[in-house]
């Protein structure tokens, strides 16, 4: 694997490199501050607007159509200018690409490609997590249009989104996985409801639970034929566990050199065990970012990947929470309203076990998808 850039990759780098300069938002380079999730929207406009968002996506969605490459080097370089990680839709973009049809492309792609439309992801609800296909919203045909009638929670975005990628049951008498079927919702209507979720470190933009009580969405909005939810669903949580090329190791890394600086400014200030702690936090990073390479390179080669990204997500979930440890161990508590940016990135950490499929559910697919164990 040669991980040298090109002389064209070298020049977008260049590019890209300057262009922060004068154009860093200087917003937390931490998601765990509301201030961050307000100002994702304009982050990603601006990204696009300038060249530097959907680098390898279709030109015809108003992608770049570009290499994965240059995805790699926008994350790469967002890292070391400290600037906020480019908006992850990598999981909608890519359900809609496989699932959808050449309207439902044309009508939607480019608006979450180019920031002016804001989507959130209606999947997981109160009794079904990692057990999706047991979902309870239901769809009834009504017309031209479907009427939607249920709870969606841990809804990204939601309080900002104008539009929900929600998974409903369609046919009740189908088996679990065959019944259900995909739409694209417009939130902005009676019959919808949004309340925030206020998390453990105290951010309250990033989640959401939605209430549908007779929602309507046209039944031409249907992405997938009825009963092709299913597929979509795998599609998008597939992409949702891998590593999203470098953009999660450029996050972690920021981390970590962060607390580094914090240590070698006054590395009398700590004890070997929180050095250990952040050393380990590095060595994990530096791990991450290899697997990830290896995958993008794997992808390069024309080789995809199927029940592997639950090993992607179970390294995430290790990296995360090292970085997490690191914080706490390094950075500490703030005491009498000081900065709590390092507990915050801890307590944020702890919900990466869970999110995206729980470790206990990602186990269980790789050995019995991968290792070829029995079920019992």
């Amino acid at each position: 694997m040669d991980f040298g850039d090109s002389l064209e990759e070298s020049q977008f780098r260049l590019r890209l490199r300057v262009w922060l300069v004068d154009n860093n938002p200087g917003l937390p380079t931490s998601s765990t501050d509301d201030e961050y999730w307000a100002g994702m929207a304009a982050w990603h406009r601006q990204l696009y607007d300038a060249g530097f968002f959907g680098m390898s996506w279709p030109t015809d969605i108003g992608g770049q159509g570009l290499s994965s490459v240059h995805e790699v080097i926008v994350d790469e370089e967002l890292a070391a200018a400290g600037a906020p990680p480019r908006p992850s839709l990598g999981y909608l973009v890519q359900g809609i690409l496989e699932h959808g049809s050449d309207d439902i492309k044309r009508g939607f792609l480019p608006g979450i490609v180019n920031g002016r439309d804001r989507w959130c992801q209606g999947f997981s609800e109160p009794d079904a997590g990692s057990d999706l296909a047991s979902l309870r919203t239901r769809a009834d045909l009504d017309g031209e249009d479907y009427v939607i009638s249920g709870q969606k929670i841990w809804t990204s975005y939601s309080d900002e989104a104008e539009w929900c990628l929600v998974l409903a049951r369609t046919d009740q008498d189908a088996a679990m996985h065959r019944g259900i079927s995909a739409f694209a919702v417009p939130m902005r209507q009676p019959g919808i409801q949004q309340r925030p979720l206020k998390m453990i470190n105290g951010v309250t933009k990033e989640f959401g639970e939605v209430h549908f009580d007779g929602a309507r969405v046209a039944a031409r909005h249907m992405i997938g034929a009825p009963g092709e939810g299913w597929s979509l669903a795998m599609t998008v949580v597939s992409h949702e566990r891998e590593p999203g090329e470098l953009g999660y190791v450029a996050r972690y890394s920021k981390l970590v050199n962060d607390l580094s600086r914090r240590v070698r400014q006054d590395p009398g200030a700590f004890s070997a065990e929180q050095v250990r702690e952040l050393g380990w936090a590095i060595v994990e990073v530096e791990m991450l970012r290899r697997h990830v390479q290896r995958r993008l390179s794997d992808r390069l080669n024309g080789i995809s990947h199927g029940p592997e990204g639950s090993v992607d997500k179970l390294l995430m979930t290790s990296v995360e929470q090292a970085v997490g440890h690191a914080a706490l161990a390094i950075g500490g508590i703030a005491h009498g309203g000081g900065d709590d940016t390092w507990l915050n990135a801890y307590l944020y950490s702890r919900a990466q076990s869970v999110m995206g499929g729980t470790s206990q559910i990602q186990r269980n697919l790789v050995a019995r998808r991968i290792l070829g164990l029995p079920a019992s």
